[in-house]
């Protein structure tokens, strides 16, 4: 679960989506990157790119679907004479965040990869 307050803050603002995005980006670490994957074995989270899709304003809770942009790997053996390069590979998810409007605990589900 990963908290976003910033972004309860900034619920009802015009900066809303800036706000998400930008926190979402910097909280990459407690996005499911790796069960999204669909070329690479191990995902990257130094550069994730996040597109709003929709908002939903629910009674105890704020709804939103992201599209999350990022890289990942196809791993080696990493041994000298390994003739696989580690080229990164482009990935993209969809996932569903759950904000509680009280606290900003944020519930994230993978929706689609």
């Amino acid at each position: 679960m990963m908290r976003l307050p910033q972004s309860l803050l900034a619920w009802g603002t015009p900066d809303f989506s800036d706000v998400l995005k930008r926190e979402i980006e910097q909280a990459s670490a407690g996005l499911p990157l790796q069960q999204g994957l669909s070329k690479g074995s191990h995902a990257l989270d130094d550069r994730v790119e996040v597109m709003i899709i929709g908002v939903d304003d629910g009674a105890t809770y704020i709804c939103v679907r992201a599209g999350l942009f990022y890289s990942s790997i196809i791993a080696g053996c990493s041994c000298a004479d390994d003739p696989t390069p580690a080229d990164t590979q482009d990935e993209y998810c969809e996932v569903r965040l759950e904000i509680d409007k009280l606290t900003g605990e944020t519930a994230v589900v993978l929706l689609a990869a």
